[in-house]
């Protein structure tokens, strides 16, 4: 059996030292208890010369120094450009010459390796050297401890016995009986071991890896013979061969292999490799295998050329051997509904900038089926681990994975001053089981009623072929006028219904109106027009004209007055609550547009009428004074009359919206909404959200969410907490209260030790119970994930 993990590239260069000893002893030696040359130092108790054969042995606190002049900083000389002479302005700082350069440098010196022994020889004829007691060299990146060490400066060849290696970088330990450098890159250690973390003398390591035989070849591969892997010294996993990569660049191989078992897969097992294309460019193989459903190859490829350049697409596909009618058990069971036996999830994203300021961005998410996110949302290649990793990426991630409308983008982005330019193409990826006629919803945005559009025969996803969108704003010279504007073009396209051409444009015209030095005021008034082109797709029919127009304009003022005030103690008056009081009024006017001949392809197709003022307080309290400045808390409330009566009873009155907002700690945060009924029916909805994080990573959090007319009452908590030591807890739980349902509950318990973790998780969803075991490794990549 062979492994090799790409995640210990890291052990690069662990027995380098030889080439630095060499490098000391490559000048001629002076012979005395203290002796400095140009290029090393020697000191030493006692330092004594042979004539035959010519060497040289030093006894007693010996230093070695390997000493480099490193060459001077060149003086920046300011230049003096033809404007300064013709204004005869002198630099800031004067221009110093050549000969001024020469006297004032000081030669910079800089020790490259030292090395300490009790005793040294050294053979000048044969070019070897032998080292005894107490041996250290100490380089730039490793420290090397050895009782004895024989090094042969010619062939830089050399063995160290009982060596000690510690790397600088990610903290490595390398311990061995016998370590050989044979030749320029190509070393072999026997019975040595190896821990990727900080150990104190005399202590037993939590875990490492060792082998009795290890050959390390000049490519960066360490081939290890019966190899080990160790907890607590006592040797826990066995292989006969291992190839572990050694470099600290990323090295072709396996990564750790995850392990698993459900009640719809069966028992799992996914072995990813590793391939190194380039330094910015790699590959990953997902070879998967569930004992109840077949193989499910995915692979992965990246590439990074900047910040600003990336990109990764991801693909994984499964021939369903449970995708059949005779498995019942599995439909009755999980409620799932595909019939298709081919089933894939391909989804990437990629970002580019052009050097003329153009960026673009690229989102895929491709699925063969409205299930299948929902079935493979856990392991590496899993929906879960997939978001969090391109969210993590790209500060974007995937559409909830229960939306069966999977929306693939390529979007390009110009912007100026106050201005921008963004083309978007977008086709969907529509797994709905039944496709049919959807209804829009409309939101009034002055009063919140929802209004439902019954739009003609679509019953195909929209895509858009493209869209184009202009904003921007702009002031009016030297006036208090402000423009802004939001133009669009969209191309409405689907296999089968209506699509068609929209031209949306919407010019903007707003200002400041001085009403005295208390209240605030400030007037909008726009122009929409939007124009239709009208076509059909397969057996679609439109019974209005192919050309449509719609103009209209709204107006929106509002007035506002600002009041402030200090309450401080008797006590204290540096100290105290700054409250804010902020009351305001506004008026929005839309008028009554015919809309009915017009097609709906979504909201901005139908816009409702307004005529109706808002008003409402807003207040805000700030504690200043002390150590503890900071926001801490608001009272909002507001409420619409509309002239129009907003329903079928006259109720001119919407609801009373009240927000409230509560810091009672730094690190603490507590908000509540709420929308009461004026006319007898009580709180329609409700929202309490609650975060709470400190400085040791405990954090808790709460969402509760209940709106009467849309059936929502349902409840999310998450607690992470230390509990003592090194042991870390996480619960969290979706439950619904509407259908008396969890929809989701995890548990988690972590044991973090310094040089390795082992975590406990379960995740509970209706249609499945998971138990994962995962074993952490202080700087080796991925962890090897045990799921059951």
């Amino acid at each position: 059996m062979t492994f090799s993990l790409p995640q210990l590239a890291k052990f690069r260069n662990l027995v380098l030292f030889p080439s630095a000893v060499a490098l000391i002893f490559s000048a001629s030696i002076a012979f005395a208890e203290t002796v400095s040359t140009e290029e090393w130092q020697i000191s030493a108790d006692k330092v004594t010369r042979y004539d035959n054969p010519q060497s040289i042995v030093a006894e007693g606190n010996i230093v070695l120094k390997k000493i480099r002049k490193l060459p001077p900083n060149p003086v920046k000389k300011e230049e003096v450009s033809d404007w300064a002479e013709l204004l005869g302005e002198s630099p800031s700082t004067p221009i110093i010459t050549a000969d001024e350069v020469q006297a004032d440098v000081t030669p910079v010196l800089k020790t490259e390796v030292t090395i300490k022994a009790d005793w040294i020889a050294y053979d000048m004829v044969l070019g070897n050297i032998k080292a005894r007691g107490n041996i250290v060299i100490e380089g730039d990146e490793d420290t090397l401890y050895a009782e004895k060490a024989d090094i042969n400066l010619t062939g830089e060849t050399g063995s160290f016995s009982n060596a000690k290696i510690i790397r600088k970088d990610k903290d490595l330990h390398f311990e061995g009986e016998e370590i050989q450098k044979t030749g320029l890159n190509s070393y072999h250690i026997e019975n040595g071991w190896v821990i990727t973390c900080k150990l104190k003398d005399g202590e037993t390591p939590p875990w490492s890896l060792s082998s009795s035989d290890t050959t390390i070849n000049p490519n960066g591969y360490a081939v290890m013979k019966h190899a080990k892997f160790n907890v607590k010294g006592v040797p826990i996993f066995y292989t006969p061969y291992m190839v572990v990569p050694i470099k600290s660049t990323r090295q072709t191989g396996f990564l750790f292999p995850e392990i698993s078992n459900s009640s719809n897969n069966g028992f799992g097992l996914n072995l990813p490799f590793f391939i190194n294309i380039s330094d910015s460019t790699d590959m990953t193989l997902f070879p998967e295998y569930y004992s109840n459903r077949g193989i499910m190859p995915g692979v992965e490829f990246r590439y990074v050329q900047s910040a600003g350049n990336k990109g990764s697409i991801m693909g994984s596909y499964l021939d369903d051997q449970l995708t059949d009618p005779s498995e019942t058990d599995y439909y009755a069971d999980t409620g799932f509904t595909h019939t298709n036996s081919d089933r894939y999830w391909v989804r990437g994203k990629a970002d580019h900038g052009f050097n003329n300021g153009v960026e673009t961005r690229v989102d895929l998410d491709l699925v063969s089926d409205r299930d299948y996110l929902t079935e493979f949302n856990s392991g590496v290649t899993g929906f879960d681990k997939s978001n969090d990793r391109f969210l993590d990426t790209y500060g974007r991630g995937f559409q909830n994975k229960t939306n069966d409308q999977r929306e693939n983008t390529l979007k390009f982005l110009k912007s100026w001053t106050g201005m921008s330019l963004e083309a978007n193409f977008l086709g969907i990826n529509d797994v709905r089981q039944e496709q049919s006629t959807e209804q829009i919803v409309v939101v009034d945005e002055v009063t919140g009623e929802e209004t439902l559009i019954d739009p003609a025969v679509n019953p195909d996803a929209l895509w858009k072929l493209p869209s184009i969108d202009f904003t921007g704003s702009q002031p009016l010279g030297d006036t208090t006028f402000l423009l802004d504007w939001d133009a669009d073009y969209v191309n409405y396209w689907r296999e089968e219904g209506l699509g068609g051409h929209r031209f949306d444009i919407a010019p903007r015209l707003s200002s400041a109106i001085p009403m005295g030095q208390f209240l605030e005021s400030r007037a909008e008034l726009g122009i929409r027009d939007t124009y239709y082109i009208v076509t059909t797709n397969g057996d679609s029919e439109w019974e209005n004209d192919d050309t449509q127009n719609r103009l209209l304009f709204d107006f929106f003022t509002e007035i506002e007055s600002t009041l402030v005030r200090d309450f401080t103690s008797s006590s204290n008056s540096s100290e105290g609550v700054t409250h804010e009081v902020r009351p305001y009024i506004s008026y929005a006017y839309l008028p009554d547009v015919d809309q009915e001949d017009l097609p709906h392809f979504d909201s901005v197709d139908f816009v409702d009428q307004r005529n109706g003022i808002t008003y409402g307080i807003d207040n805000f309290f700030d504690l200043f004074g002390g150590t503890d400045d900071r926001e801490y808390g608001y009272f909002k409330i507001q409420q619409t009359y509309d002239f129009r009566s907003i329903n079928e009873n006259d109720e001119d009155f919407s609801d009373v919206n009240v927000k409230l907002g509560w810091k009672p700690l730094q690190a603490m945060d507590l908000v509540y909404k709420t929308d009461i009924s004026v006319y007898g029916d009580g709180f329609t909805t409700h929202r309490l959200e609650g975060t709470y994080s400190n400085s040791r990573d405990d954090f808790f959090s709460i969402d509760y969410s209940f709106n009467d007319s849309a059936d929502i009452d349902q409840i999310n908590g998450l607690i992470r907490a230390h509990l003592f030591a090194n042991w870390l807890a996480e619960v969290g739980v979706e439950h619904s209260l509407s259908q008396d349902e969890t929809i989701e509950g995890n548990f988690s318990l972590l044991y973090q030790a310094l040089c390795w973790s082992l975590e406990f998780e379960t995740k509970y969803t209706p249609t499945d119970t998971t138990y994962m075991l995962m074993f952490n490794l202080a700087n080796i990549g991925v962890p090897i994930g045990v799921t059951m």
